[in-house]
């Protein structure tokens, strides 16, 4: 059922659905640290100390996430093939209120294989899914965009930011435009890696953005003009930006998700570290837009090089 289709109108920005994948073999993958510069070594640690630590982190967080009355469709990774990664499906698929799936091409090639046809199929189940189309033919030319990693939505607006990357590329980005009627606000996001100003591998690092509200690490757009352009469009559909430094974004600050229960109740998600880098005033800017909700991820921040916002791939779906 692969096919391509214009996306409708959407008008939710968060839902009260999320998907998550439980690891099964978690540890550093070398693949990706090539230019996610988040991504630790963890000395002292066995693979199995490393994964019996991820697990408890990962059931901590869906526990707190369910006891706020979210919705958590969690699916158990698979040992064979070895993905990682997987704990963060953002990257790979994003559902949409048209009922549209879509799959995305992947830089590092261990995590092509977190694409999971039956996990698709079971969601089908209790969701519809009107088509599945993607841009994975890009792989072949070594050009990626990683999800809703790659891309910040503007589901309300359909805008795209997006910060260029080696893993965000701008023709893979131009088609997605074409298939879904998404404008995009693209731009470059740097970081200090060894004295160097590099590319953030990912634009949901840097920047979030709720229905009333954006994080935003400006201080990462070294181009005035891109970084204006980006707080202008956020101002002119009604954002309120909460700005961070550079080092609260290392501490994933940036990496959050605003959700919401089945009764309407929202809720900013953020790792504990991404919550303790936090001031009081950015606290209570976050809280006018949803209870603040954190959780414990230093294992997974430090060898995934991800956070909170990664390991959630939003549901729109339509239920049945």
């Amino acid at each position: 059922m692969f096919y391509t289709t214009i996306e409708k109108k959407m008008s939710k920005q968060i839902t009260d659905t999320l998907m998550m994948i439980r690891p099964v073999s978690f540890y550093m993958n070398e693949q990706t640290a090539v230019n996610n510069y988040y991504q630790k070594k963890l000395e002292g640690l066995s693979s199995e100390q490393v994964q019996d630590k991820a697990l408890a982190e990962f059931d901590g967080f869906v526990a707190k996430l369910r006891t706020a009355g979210v919705n958590v469709e969690v699916f158990d990774d698979t040992p064979d093939p070895s993905t990682p990664d997987s704990i963060f499906p953002n990257n790979w698929v994003s559902f949409h209120e048209s009922g549209n799936v879509w799959l995305y091409p992947m830089y590092a090639i261990n995590r092509r294989l977190e694409r999971r046809e039956d996990l698709l199929e079971s969601l089908s189940e209790r969701f519809e899914i009107e088509s599945v189309d993607g841009f994975l033919d890009w792989e072949m030319e070594n050009k990626f965009l990683e999800g809703t990693g790659s891309l910040i939505l503007d589901r309300q607006n359909k805008i795209a930011y997006a910060a260029i990357s080696e893993r965000t590329n701008p023709d893979v980005l131009a088609e997605f435009m074409e298939k879904t009627g998404y404008s995009s606000v693209a731009f470059i996001a740097n970081q200090t890696v060894n004295g160097q100003r590099l590319p953030i591998y990912h634009t949901n690092v840097m920047m979030c953005l709720g229905e009333t509200f954006a994080v935003l690490c400006a201080d990462c757009i070294d181009d005035q003009e891109e970084r204006q352009r980006v707080i202008d469009s956020l101002e002119k559909t009604n954002k309120e930006i909460v700005y961070i430094t550079e080092e609260q974004k290392g501490r994933f600050a940036g990496n959050m998700l605003q959700v919401q229960n089945a009764t309407g109740d929202k809720f900013v998600v953020m790792s504990h570290a991404a919550f303790t880098s936090l001031t009081e005033e950015q606290k209570e800017q976050l809280s006018k837009h949803g209870q603040l909700l954190h959780s414990n991820l230093d294992t997974i921040e430090a060898l995934g090089g991800g956070s909170a916002r990664c390991m959630m791939a939003e549901v729109f779906l339509p239920k049945k």
